[in-house]
């Protein structure tokens, strides 16, 4: 059962995690592991530090500091990930 909270705060250091679809193992399918990672430098270049993740076939867990993004709410730098899978 998806379970989605909104951050509101613009800093702070969050344990997130993504689920694929159904639990499908489409990470894997598509190699979508230089996805994830260009998100991840995509995040270092706005500032913030990925302290720890570990990328599954059909999920990934994330521990990332974020850095005081001023106005912009962390849930936006979070959905940004939906680019990145665009690309």
């Amino acid at each position: 059962m998806p379970v989605k909270r909104t951050i509101p705060k613009n800093y702070g250091t969050y344990f997130i995690t993504f689920t694929c679809y159904d639990w499908q193992p489409l990470i894997d399918m598509v190699n979508g592991y230089d996805i994830i990672y260009n998100w991840f430098d995509h995040l270092k270049t706005k500032g913030h530090f990925i302290n720890g993740y570990v990328i599954m076939p059909n999920h990934l867990h994330a521990v990332i500091s974020f850095a005081n993004t001023a106005k912009v709410l962390i849930q936006s730098l979070v959905t940004e990930k939906d680019l990145w899978l665009m690309k």
